[in-house]
């Protein structure tokens, strides 16, 4: 009996053993991937923020810097300053979305130890968080995206922190850039792998950055700025248009226009009698590429380019004309004629160069990277820059940084808030002042706060609105100060 108790107990240990040899292999799902790559996500974030941008460029920035406005317009708008308290709702969110998802990316570099994909995950950190800040002031970073470690509820940093992290960790990355490493977790829609062009991404951000910091001297912007423009070995930056960062949006699934319906864009949108007046005045090879001609009030007849005044005061029936819209064009992507959707382009960096010359940061010529500024911005959107563009007055160089700015402000059109953001740092270019202003006459320079924050997330949230002044469209941020 004993013997055969023994015997019992073997053969049913034995078949436990059996039943569960294998079983963690069984218990893998074949179809879901264990450890995400790197570059798993690289191409969600460039293409989801990028994209996110160009609508706000068009439905936000467009309206605040005189580019466009809706038409019909009786009353109210961003033009007429009137920032709805729910303005930045969607930056907020948008933004720590793909945020979160950065954090995660760079995370799963450094676990395979690839430097590159590391420094481009503090590339386009920088470059999302560089916006928010600028968008609303202090905002968290050191604890956001952080719920699996328990911080739910993040403290804010202040700007200053912010900026002073983004251009440390943008140096860093700078010097993390392999170009003998190649990408090897699959093709990047932005720049196919080229590492050396996610270089010069990195440090033309980097000279953004200290530009738009440059007000504060514990920043010790300028300096910083002229030694890097000084040092294009250690510093790569964008030399031409094939170098920039701009997302060539296809129009081949996913790579889809931000726009469902192309008319979208140009439904009920007037072009803005500023954007378009300059345009004239240069004889600007832009004027078909941003805007269709303006018609008379039957529509039969073509009458050139003409827009209606921002924040325009009284009835719309007081506009005896069709005025210019928004070209359907820019938007209607296909693979012969890509959307360009702008993250950062090589005109800007000529701008830069501009401003630092003309301010006597660094001995090069302004008027040179004044004019390479110009013919990049027309290039860029597949224009060609005629030979006597500087006999005109009105385009060529006169020594100031308000001519570096305006056209600058046309550098940067369709880049997300940049124009708003130099706006902020410059005051420049002089906007017209419509007649139906809003907000005192005073230019919104940040959004509020989204409510949800206030809600779950109150006593931080109180916290930096006590440090910053208030929760106010009005309310400077730190580097406007």
């Amino acid at each position: 009996m004993k013997n055969y108790t023994l015997l019992l107990l073997l053969a049913l240990s034995s078949g436990l053993a059996s039943c569960t040899d294998g079983f963690e292999e069984l218990n893998t799902d074949p179809n879901r991937i264990e450890k995400i790559s790197p570059g798993t996500l690289l191409n969600p974030i460039v293409y989801e923020v990028a994209a996110f941008n160009t609508q706000r460029a068009d439905a936000f920035t467009f309206d605040i810097m005189q580019v466009a406005l809706p038409f019909p317009s009786v009353s109210g708008g961003v033009h007429r300053y009137v920032v709805s308290e729910s303005a930045g709702n969607s930056t907020w969110t948008t933004y720590y979305r793909w945020l979160a998802n950065i954090r995660e990316m760079r995370a799963a570099a450094v676990a395979a130890q690839d430097p590159n994909y590391e420094a481009v995950a503090m590339t386009l950190n920088a470059w999302v968080y560089a916006n928010l800040t600028d968008c609303f002031g202090d905002v968290p970073m050191t604890e956001a995206s952080r719920a699996e470690e328990g911080i739910l509820y993040p403290a804010f940093d202040s700007q200053q922190q912010i900026y002073t992290q983004l251009l440390d960790d943008l140096d860093r990355a700078n010097g993390l850039f392999d170009t003998a490493k190649p990408m090897s977790y699959g093709s990047d829609l932005l720049y196919n792998n080229s590492v050396a062009n996610w270089r010069r991404f990195c440090n033309s951000l980097r000279l953004r950055l200290l530009l738009r910091v440059s007000k504060r001297p514990e920043m010790n912007a300028p300096t910083r700025l002229a030694a890097m423009l000084n040092d294009p070995t250690r510093y790569p930056v964008f030399t031409q248009n094939s170098e920039a960062a701009i997302l060539k949006i296809t129009g081949v699934a996913p790579n889809v226009s931000p726009w469902g319906r192309a008319v979208d864009f140009t439904t009920f949108r007037a072009a803005a009698e500023f954007f378009i007046d300059n345009l004239n005045a240069w004889s600007d090879p832009r004027l078909p590429k941003f805007n269709t001609q303006a018609r008379t009030q039957t529509g039969s007849t073509t009458i050139g380019y003409r827009g209606i005044p921002s924040a325009y005061g009284g009835s719309d029936a007081q506009f005896q004309f069709q005025p210019s819209n928004q070209n359907i064009a820019l938007v209607t992507a296909t693979v012969a004629a890509p959307m360009q959707s702008v993250l950062m382009s090589y005109a800007e960096v000529e701008f830069i160069r501009a401003e630092a010359a003309q301010k006597g940061w660094t001995t090069a010529d302004d008027r040179t990277h004044y004019e390479r500024g110009v013919k990049a911005a027309v290039e860029q959107w597949g224009a060609v820059l005629p030979t006597t563009y500087f006999q005109n007055t009105a385009a060529a160089y006169d020594g100031s940084l308000a001519r570096i700015m305006l056209q600058k402000y046309y550098a940067l059109y369709f880049n997300d808030y940049q124009q708003w953001f130099e706006y902020r740092r410059t005051g420049l270019p002089v906007l017209p002042r419509g007649q139906d202003l809003q907000n005192g006459g005073r230019m919104p320079v940040r959004f509020r706060y989204p409510l949800v924050v206030q809600t779950n997330n109150g006593t931080n949230y109180r916290a930096a609105v006590q440090a910053m002044g208030a929760d106010d469209v009005n309310t400077k941020v730190w580097w406007e100060k």
